[in-house]
């Protein structure tokens, strides 16, 4: 099992993603609902939601939201916000245990890309969307984002010899509007609009003090030795040129369908 598939491998990460990465991503899921009209009534589903940037922006509409995750961590996380409009379950993305039908916007911000059967999770999205509700996902592009993207371009130029790390297939798959579109209408979705969507992740220079933290999510630092990492590290602060931060733009596909 790859650490991407292990939800206590997510369980351990979840404070530290909370504040690196739920900032950052908040960005694409507000371009996500910005595309999809919300109302009091609305019944909203995250998949895989990760510590809830989706999910609690969805929620500040009025929405009832039903966040999930196969993590329980992060689940405790959107719990400890204690919205009285959303409700947080632990469950597998690609086994919803919800009815058809349910939901009139379902949404996954850079989760079902991950999953091992991710076909399979666009399915069980489109399955719990009432007709004529809507279907939201947001995908990387092919190498990814933030510290992972710096990372593989850093690799490239210092250790083009060293075979890049393997990315997720949903990520692959999903990484081209054409690959996009075709597998939610695959799905049992339609009519998908996608939009390319760009913000910066801001590296804080100081979290360079605790690489493994920074990096260590990504398989390729894991193949680097302590030697290597410390190349990685000096090119970084080059990079950075004397700034405190570092921005690192990062490209993802926001694609809105109809059941």
């Amino acid at each position: 099992m790859r650490n991407f598939e292990d939800p206590t491998h997510w369980d351990a990460a979840a404070r530290h993603y909370e504040k690196t990465a739920h900032p950052f991503t908040q960005g694409y899921a507000e371009a996500a609902l910005a595309r999809v009209p919300l109302a009091r009534e609305s019944r909203v589903l995250d998949v895989a939601a990760g510590t809830g940037a989706l999910a609690l922006a969805a929620a500040r509409t009025g929405a009832q939201v039903l966040a999930t995750d196969f993590s329980p961590a992060m689940v405790a996380r959107i719990a400890a916000a204690d919205l009285p409009n959303v409700e947080t379950r632990v469950m597998d993305g690609q086994a919803l245990d919800l009815p058809d039908a349910a939901f009139d916007a379902v949404f996954s911000i850079f989760g079902v890309i991950m999953f091992p059967d991710w076909r399979r999770g666009l399915a069980e999205m489109a399955r719990v969307t009432r007709p004529g509700g809507v279907g939201a996902v947001a995908t990387w592009q092919a190498r990814g984002a933030a510290t992972f993207l710096l990372l593989g371009q850093i690799r490239e130029k210092l250790f083009p010899e060293k075979a890049g790390a393997t990315m997720p297939e949903g990520m692959e798959a999903l990484s081209t509007p054409k690959g996009l579109a075709h597998e939610l209408a695959t799905s049992g979705y339609r009519d998908a609009q996608i939009e390319e969507v760009t913000r910066d992740f801001p590296l804080d220079l100081a979290a360079l003090a605790d690489p493994d933290t920074l990096f260590g999510m990504s398989p390729d630092w894991a193949s680097l030795d302590e030697a290597e990492r410390a190349e990685v590290i000096a090119e970084v602060r080059r990079r950075a040129s004397g700034r405190p931060v570092l921005p690192i733009p990062s490209t993802a596909l926001v694609a809105v369908a109809r059941r």
